[in-house]
């Protein structure tokens, strides 16, 4: 390859470094115009910056106004109140008849139909009970025989004790005045009355009669159905007395009052009606799962409107407790504090032990010092302990 000569390179030098001058003009018009928009960015920003608005952060000398509370008023005093509970409505008698002997069914009568009422001594259903009659003459003929056997065996008996009293000589024994057979003769009279009892109990069996007031809420046999002895007949469930199995927690019985045998509770529905009153049979003597059982029951005459199986709430009578507060509901918080207004109408918050509670009030109770509180209805999660409010007083 030939290099190049000095003259070559210098003459493309010179071309070269005619053109340099254009290029380096240029890229200098371009810097001017991104310093430039530079510029005029600046120049707004600073204007937006100057025109903005601060009509509404002009200070101000007046205060915040007070936070209204509205409070009802309650005095510390005794309050009586109620322990509520739950419970089951159950029959006392729940039994399923059956028959006590073999045969055929002969007949059922209306009132054996599921879901009828029957009264004590009502027939149900009747047995095929001619071989029953037959044992039941057998018996008494039986009796009527061991009486005629007695009857001898005493008159007999008799005869001996007047021949060896004629001839004035001692009897030798008891044989001699026939005393045996005398008192074999009773004993077959007591074993022919027995066996008659018997007979008589079996014709009656027959005869399937309701034991006590009750409702049947299930038929299982049939007209012609030939059943033996332990078949299943019928259910029954008593309807005059209903009884109520309630539990209490330690607190709860602590607030009971003692004795509870004889008080009366109140029985309320899902709704929350009163729909009768408990009698309290028992309660306490033994703990079953951590709970006192308390035993109620409910007479025929105070359960019109209770049934069988209900689910109702129990309120138990409770104890007076001396010093205690009665206020809404609404003023204890879920983390059990109650806020009240103190005499400054500063807020102050004490956590109280709930007692009682009824409806949409609640029994609690109150802090020695003061007698008058000013409880808040409604209290909210921004009261804060000494904050200055505006009170407004509700009637109770």
């Amino acid at each position: 390859m030939k290099k190049p000569d000095a003259e070559t390179l210098t003459h493309v030098d010179l071309n070269d470094l005619k053109g340099a001058p254009a290029k380096v003009s240029g890229s200098h018009g371009r810097w001017l115009w991104i310093g430039l928009s530079l510029m005029i960015f600046g120049v707004v920003v600073a204007f937006l910056t100057i025109a903005e608005d601060t009509i509404d952060v002009e200070p101000t000398s007046t205060p915040a106004p007070e936070q209204l509370v509205s409070v009802e008023t309650v005095t510390t005093g005794p309050q009586s109140g109620e322990v509520s509970t739950f419970a089951e409505v159950r029959a006392r008698w729940t039994v399923d008849l059956s028959a006590a002997v073999s045969g055929r069914v002969t007949a059922v009568m209306d009132a054996a139909l599921a879901g009828e009422p029957v009264n004590a001594g009502t027939t149900l259903i009747t047995i095929e009970d001619s071989r029953f009659v037959a044992e039941l003459a057998a018996a008494e003929l039986a009796v009527e025989q061991a009486q005629l056997a007695l009857w001898r065996a005493k008159n007999a008996t008799e005869i001996a004790r007047r021949e060896f009293k004629r001839n004035e000589i001692e009897p030798p024994n008891d044989l001699a005045l026939k005393l045996p057979q005398l008192e074999i003769a009773q004993s077959t009279v007591e074993t022919a009355r027995a066996r008659q009892v018997a007979a008589k109990q079996q014709l009656g069996d027959a005869t399937i009669v309701a034991p006590f007031s009750a409702f049947v809420t299930k038929r299982i046999v049939s007209p012609g159905q030939t059943v033996n002895v332990g078949d299943t007949l019928l259910r029954l469930v008593d309807n005059s007395t209903y009884e109520l199995e309630a539990g209490v927690g330690r607190k709860s019985w602590n607030l009971l009052k003692k004795p509870l045998t004889g008080l009366t509770a109140k029985v309320l529905d899902q709704d929350g009606n009163v729909v009768a009153e408990a009698t309290i049979r028992r309660g306490g003597g033994f703990l079953d799962e951590r709970q006192y059982k308390v035993y109620l029951e409910i007479d025929e005459a105070d359960a019109n409107d209770v049934l069988f199986g209900d689910f109702v709430r129990l309120l138990l009578p409770g104890i007076t407790v001396d010093a205690a507060l009665d206020i809404p509901a609404s003023a204890l918080t879920q983390e059990g504090n109650v806020w009240y207004v103190d005499a400054q109408d500063r807020l102050q918050r004490f956590e109280p032990e709930v007692l009682f509670r009824r409806q949409d009030r609640v029994i609690i109770t109150s802090m020695p010092g003061t007698d008058v509180w000013r409880i808040a209805i409604t209290p909210l999660v921004s009261y804060l302990p000494g904050q200055k409010v505006r009170v407004q007083t509700r009637e109770g």
